[in-house]
């Protein structure tokens, strides 16, 4: 039995589940092996205000437990997304919601990405990935600093009036009190959470070329599923979409009974492009 359609932020989706960002390429990457029909949406991989070639190889690294990626956040750039890559994508006129991933460096790079996007028609808004360094303030993460957090989430709400989510880390001290600051800045709602911090070697040698790197996969699970329930408890009415180590219906169950409006995958869509398609079916399956 197909689920109702659902409205999030103002938005309506088929079905509660995602694609998240940084797995899906652009999505027409995705198109000859997964049915992208079927999804509740995508969020497309990050954008910035110029090209990146990304951080040195290896990027990635599989643990047992989940993978480290160290990407550097490469992509071809503003222009060249508004140009080809986003058009593309929106050509295909999927159901499901576009949601558009936004870094900076600055809080005006992140407000400029989506300005140069926004005449665009056929996606739903902007997901900001506020895990970036803040390079005006010394290199401290703009999501580590409410009013950083406030002040990019303003900016970025003066640029559009889409729906703006913000992209939050698990690393936050008080990831509620974040969430709050981008709230009462003008989000429409929050994505929890992101990569968590981690490193691994072999032998004397880091894995990945950076070194450090972002954790994901099944041992972000149990931390995505708190961080929702936190932010929950403290902001009842806020749309929140939960990511972080989903690789079956139960564990879309655990981020959905925690507060979360609609869930991403990412990781294991990776390993298993079919997995979005039977985690769907299962939460289908609930409601039949």
């Amino acid at each position: 039995m197909t689920a109702a359609m659902i409205t999030v932020a103002g938005l309506t989706f088929p079905n509660p589940v995602l694609l998240a960002a940084g797995t899906a390429g652009y999505g027409t990457e995705l198109a000859g092996v997964m049915d992208l029909s079927r999804l509740g949406g995508l969020v497309t991989k990050a954008v910035s205000l110029s090209p990146r070639a990304g951080n040195a190889a290896p990027r990635v690294a599989e643990f047992h437990g989940g993978m480290l990626n160290s990407i550097g956040l490469a992509n071809p750039g503003v222009d060249a997304v508004h140009t080809s890559d986003l058009p593309s994508l929106l050509a295909l006129r999927l159901p499901g919601q576009v949601l558009v991933n936004v870094v900076g460096f600055t809080r005006e790079e992140y407000a400029e990405v989506i300005a140069r996007l926004d005449d665009l028609e056929g996606h739903g808004g902007y997901e900001l990935n506020l895990s970036c360094p803040n390079t005006s303030a010394g290199g401290v993460e703009f999501g580590a600093d409410p009013a950083s957090v406030a002040a990019v989430v303003a900016s970025c709400r003066a640029a559009t009036a889409r729906c703006l989510f913000a992209k939050l880390s698990p690393a936050l001290p008080d990831i509620a009190m974040i969430a709050t600051a981008a709230m009462d800045a003008g989000a429409d709602g929050v994505t929890l959470v992101n990569t968590m911090p981690g490193m691994l070697y072999d032998g004397a040698a880091a894995r990945l070329g950076h070194g450090f790197g972002g954790v994901s996969g099944p041992a972000l699970l149990a931390t995505g599923v708190a961080a929702v329930a936190r932010v929950r408890a403290a902001l009842p009415a806020l749309p929140i979409i939960g990511v972080g180590g989903i690789r079956s219906s139960a564990d879309a169950r655990q981020y959905l009974r925690a507060g979360a409006d609609l869930v991403a995958i990412g990781t294991a869509a990776l390993a298993d492009p079919r997995l979005p398609e039977r985690v769907i079916e299962g939460l289908e399956r609930d409601h039949g």
